[in-house]
C-alpha cells in the first residue's frame, strides 16, 4: 500500500486551496448576482466535488505521463515505483466518481452536467498534453471550468462576472502553463520555485477581484490561501 504522502503527491493536492479559493469566488458572485441563496454545506460540496476532479485529473496526468516521466521526471510517483498504474488508475477513477456523487448533491442538478463537460476537457488535456503545444488552452480550459461548475451547481446558472474572473483566471493559468513548459526545456534549473509561486497567485488574482467587486477584506484572504498554498507545495510538490 502507497504511503499517504505519495498519494497526496499523485494528486498534487497542496494546489487544492487554489481550487477553494476558484469555488468561493463563485459562490459569493453568483450569490450576490442571482439574488440565490445557499448555505454553507452546499459550497463546501461544491468545494469537495471540484477538488476530486482536480486530484483525478493530476493523477490521471501521471498515469498518460509515466513512460515520459520515466526518462525526464523518475522522481515521480509512478516511475519512482512508489505506486503502481493499476492502483492509480484505479484511485482516478474513484476520484472522478465521487465528484459526480458530490455533484448531485448540489443545489441544481445542472452542476453534474457542467461537471461533465469538465472532464471531458480534463482528459483530452491530459490524453494529448504531451502530443502538441496548443493544447495548454485545453489546461486553461480546466481553470475555467471550475468557475462555471461552481456557479451552474450552486444557483443553475453563470453570471456575467463569474465568467470574467474565469476567464481572468484562464488567461493567467495559460501563463502558467506556458511558463512551464519553458521551464521543462531549460537545460538547467532556476533554482527559484516560479511555477509554484505563480500556482499559488491564483488564489491572490480571486483575492484582488473580490475585493474590487465584493469587499476589501478578500484581499486579504487571498494573500492567505496564496501563503497556505505555498506551505503546502513544500511538504507536497505541486508541480
Amino acid at each position: 500500500m502507497p504511503k499517504v504522502k505519495t498519494l497526496l503527491t499523485l494528486c498534487r493536492v497542496s494546489n487544492l486551496p487554489t481550487v477553494w479559493m476558484n469555488v468561493v469566488s463563485a459562490a459569493l458572485i453568483s450569490a450576490a448576482l442571482t439574488e440565490q441563496t445557499f448555505s454553507v454545506s452546499a459550497v463546501v460540496i461544491v468545494m469537495l466535488a471540484l477538488s476530486c476532479f482536480y486530484a483525478g485529473g493530476m493523477s490521471l496526468n501521471d498515469v498518460f505521463d509515466r513512460h515520459w516521466d520515466a526518462q525526464r521526471q523518475p522522481y515521480r510517483p509512478i516511475p519512482s515505483g512508489r505506486i503502481t498504474v493499476r492502483l492509480a488508475t484505479t484511485l482516478t477513477l474513484g476520484l472522478f466518481a465521487s465528484g459526480f456523487v458530490f455533484l448531485s448533491l448540489a443545489p441544481s442538478h445542472l452542476g453534474a452536467l457542467a461537471g461533465l463537460g469538465l472532464l471531458v476537457v480534463i482528459v483530452l488535456y491530459d490524453g494529448l498534453h504531451k502530443r502538441h503545444w496548443s493544447t495548454v488552452f485545453l489546461m486553461s480550459l480546466t481553470r475555467l471550468g471550475v468557475y462555471l461548475v461552481a456557479a451552474t451547481a450552486l444557483v443553475g446558472e453563470v453570471p456575467g462576472l463569474v465568467w470574467i474572473i474565469g476567464v481572468l483566471q484562464m488567461i493567467y493559468t495559460l501563463a502558467v502553463t506556458v511558463v512551464a513548459r519553458w521551464e521543462n526545456s531549460r537545460p538547467t534549473d532556476l533554482n527559484f520555485p516560479l511555477i509554484p509561486w505563480m500556482i499559488a497567485g491564483m488564489a491572490l488574482l480571486d483575492g484582488l477581484f473580490l475585493a474590487l467587486v465584493v469587499h476589501p477584506v478578500w484581499l486579504l484572504v487571498g494573500l492567505v490561501v496564496m501563503g497556505m498554498t505555498r506551505l503546502s507545495q513544500r511538504y507536497v510538490r505541486g508541480d
